[in-house]
């Protein structure tokens, strides 16, 4: 388990982090493809708070994409990095995920976050922070639809309806298991919309959250748990 401190220069201030959005959110890249889904290695990352120790946990989970088995994992434990504000929230944890992804044996093909991408008030989510920072393929698979609208998708496993800023599609919600409430998947870096569904598809073969933030989630709690004082 790496222990991260938080760089220097890291941002401090809303107005620091927004122009530190405004800055990398140029450099997302949304004209690639990303790897063919239920092929090679897929990490999921997540996170987990101790607020009363100012702790966070993160974990970084590959799985082989064809058959969903584990094939490597790493943790990383730090102190919070920035106060908890909407919209803001990858700095809270981006430092700890990024010691996480970088114990890893080797970058994965693309990379899970249980968040937001471009589906995000800013278009620049902790999916497409990450992204342009390791620039690896990422995408955001969130729980909820954050401020956005959408239209219920259709029962059966598999259909989409979309995640609507007004007239801006800025990702879809996508049913992963029949007449289930349905995920909200949105672009981070260098896959398109319709590949970042298929991978979500084929990472929720039993259960409505991909296999990578199931496994993620599991550990970055245990990480958090074993964090000495």
């Amino acid at each position: 388990m790496a222990t991260v401190r938080i760089p220097g220069g890291w941002p401090a201030t809303e107005e620091q982090a927004r122009a530190v959005q405004d800055r990398l959110r140029a450099r997302v890249v949304l004209d690639e493809p990303g790897p063919p889904p239920g092929t090679g290695l897929v990490a999921g990352v997540d996170v987990a708070y101790d607020d009363a120790r100012d702790v966070v946990a993160a974990a970084a989970v590959v799985l082989d994409a064809a058959t969903l088995e584990v094939v490597a994992e790493a943790t990383a434990v730090g102190r919070v990095s920035f106060p908890y504000v909407p919209g803001l929230l990858a700095f809270r944890e981006i430092p700890t995920v990024l010691a996480a992804l970088d114990a890893l044996p080797r970058p994965p093909g693309l990379v899970v976050c249980d968040g937001y991408g471009r589906a995000h008030p800013r278009r620049f989510g902790l999916a497409s922070h990450l992204g342009v920072l390791t620039g690896l393929p990422t995408i955001g698979v969130a729980k909820n639809p954050f401020t956005f609208t959408h239209d219920a998708p259709a029962a059966p496993r598999g259909s989409t309806s979309a995640l609507l800023a007004g007239n801006e599609e800025v990702g879809r919600a996508l049913r992963t298991r029949d007449a289930v409430k349905p995920v909200f998947v949105s672009v981070g870096h260098r896959v398109d919309l319709g590949n970042a569904c298929a991978h979500t598809l084929a990472l929720t073969p039993a259960y409505r959250l991909p296999e990578t933030t199931r496994r993620a989630d599991a550990l970055c709690r245990r990480a958090l748990r074993e964090a000495a004082p």
